[in-house]
């Protein structure tokens, strides 16, 4: 007779100790991430300055780095994307709430690493359009290039010479896809 690992919750996975490695949560299996390199951190700050520094200026909602979003439960299924965007109207009611945020993003990126695997990345994406994200870029700090998702049948790649929008999730965002990997 074997035993199983019991699965894990969200609200376990909040309260295990932080150091040197990033968790994630995948139906009640927790996924352990190393944390980022320079190159890699320097991608995700141009993103979250620039979606960040767009949200405020026209008062959108709020720009999240790194925070933890509940995808499903039951099996609980928690994803930390780099950066997050959620529009004014859906946020919380009163206080920003300590635990993860259940309310889906309309707007997440993340920034792929050298050794993230294709099959898990392409999984969050098709989580994060399935539970209602509507705009999904996976930044490719290597290639220089941006993988944009409005949904799995509309995908575009867009390299350093083209313009990033925002659109539908952050109406009128505009930038140079160069502008992600200054730095």
């Amino acid at each position: 007779m074997t035993t199983s690992t019991p699965l894990m919750t969200a609200e376990e996975l909040i309260r295990l100790p932080r150091g040197r490695e990033r968790h994630e949560l995948v139906q009640g299996r927790p996924v352990t991430m190393p944390l980022r390199g320079m190159r890699d951190g320097a991608v995700v700050a141009s993103v979250a300055y620039l979606v960040g520094k767009y949200v405020e200026a026209h008062g959108l909602g709020e720009a999240l780095l790194g925070a933890g979003v509940i995808m499903h439960r039951n099996p609980d299924t928690v994803y930390g994307p780099a950066v997050s965007f959620v529009a004014r109207e859906r946020l919380f009611v009163s206080a920003m709430p300590d635990g993860y945020l259940e309310t889906m993003p309309d707007l997440v990126a993340e920034v792929v690493a050298p050794d993230d695997m294709a099959e898990e990345m392409q999984a969050k994406v098709e989580d994060c359009l399935a539970a209602g994200v509507k705009l999904v870029w996976v930044v490719y700090p290597e290639r220089r290039s941006v993988v944009v998702y409005r949904s799995l049948e509309d995908v575009r790649v867009l390299r350093e010479g083209d313009t990033l929008t925002g659109e539908p999730a952050l109406p009128g965002f505009r930038c140079s896809v160069r502008e992600l990997f200054l730095g």
